[in-house]
């Protein structure tokens, strides 16, 4: 075979990952929790590749969107004020009132309180939805997150996170302007506008793999407690889906006077949240039930896309 035949392949199957990106995106999680060996061998790329899809997200942004939104922020701040303080204090309510196990209540609540997954650009280019929103809506709330997220664990839950602001702040910032800058280097010196339009599907195909490879990943040693445990993990799977779902129906609705596509894409932020971060940052304090959460919790959000889409298509 020669290199060009090889690369005619590469791009054909990077094209059909494009085209079916909603059911790959379902079954990565579903194949980490049936073969427990690959989820524990993917276990290391976790952080790699949120950071690939991050990347290949920007690559794929006019920056000059994301500048628009920053000059005009009144629609991120009452946005990010909805996602970092509204949610939280909702979620905190509808909880208390139903008598959940210790373990999911601090999940539900940590997961209402973060900010929107750092792949959220990436999905907002799948699913057709305002990626340059997402991009710019992710960067403010996780500069904001390290000052909201210790006061509202320790009100809400009487649990202190013990988070060091300044190495906190600077860690996140890192992860996000090493993407940036990648991102940049390679439309400054690599790639063109025209090769990047040209190549769009092949990005968008290498931003799936990304995000399969991550949701195989965070699967690992769920499996065995969910056959240790299933009432709670059934549990949680359940309240997984009404939470994400509902906070998607929320968010669209409070911003739909903003348009169609920016509520929705508001919407899919809402619901979508970054419990990883929360777990990097509770490291081996946090407690196995939490952790399952977490880890379970990736399911709606890597599942609810393909029926998202189909509504998305519809009213768009």
């Amino acid at each position: 075979m020669t290199a060009a035949a090889g690369w005619a392949i590469l791009g054909r199957g990077l094209e059909f990952l494009s085209r079916h990106a909603t059911w790959w995106l379902a079954g990565g999680v579903l194949i980490g929790l049936a073969l427990p060996p690959l989820a524990d061998f993917a276990r290391p790329a976790l952080a790699p590749a949120i950071f690939l899809s991050l990347t290949l997200a920007l690559l794929r942004l006019d920056f000059a969107e994301v500048v628009a939104y920053l000059r005009r922020p009144g629609l991120l701040i009452v946005f990010t004020a909805f996602s970092l303080l509204a949610s939280p204090l909702v979620m905190a309510g509808l909880v208390s009132a139903i008598g959940l196990p210790a373990g999911l209540v601090a999940g539900l609540v940590l997961m209402a309180a973060g900010p929107p997954i750092t792949a959220a650009p990436a999905f907002a280019l799948i699913l057709g939805l305002d990626a340059a929103f997402a991009i710019a809506a992710v960067v403010l709330a996780h500069l904001l997150v390290p000052l909201t997220l210790p006061l509202l664990a320790l009100w809400l839950l009487d649990l202190d996170l013990n988070i060091g602001l300044g190495e906190f702040m600077g860690r996140l910032a890192l992860f996000i302007a090493a993407a940036f800058a990648l991102a940049a280097g390679l439309k400054r010196w690599l790639l063109d506008p025209a090769q990047l339009r040209r190549h769009a599907t092949h990005i968008d195909g290498l931003a799936v793999v990304g995000l399969v490879v991550f949701a195989v990943a965070i699967m690992a040693g769920v499996t065995d407690f969910f056959i240790a445990r299933p009432g709670y993990a059934l549990l949680a799977v359940v309240a997984a889906f009404i939470a994400n779902a509902g906070f998607q129906v929320l968010g669209a609705c409070c911003f739909l006077a903003s348009g169609r596509r920016l509520a929705f894409t508001a919407g899919h932020m809402a619901g979508n949240c970054n419990m990883g971060l929360v777990l990097a940052v509770l490291a081996d304090r946090a407690a196995i039930e939490l952790v399952v959460f977490f880890a379970l919790a990736q399911l709606p959000m890597y599942m609810l896309p393909v029926i998202a889409n189909r509504i998305y298509r519809r009213f768009l």
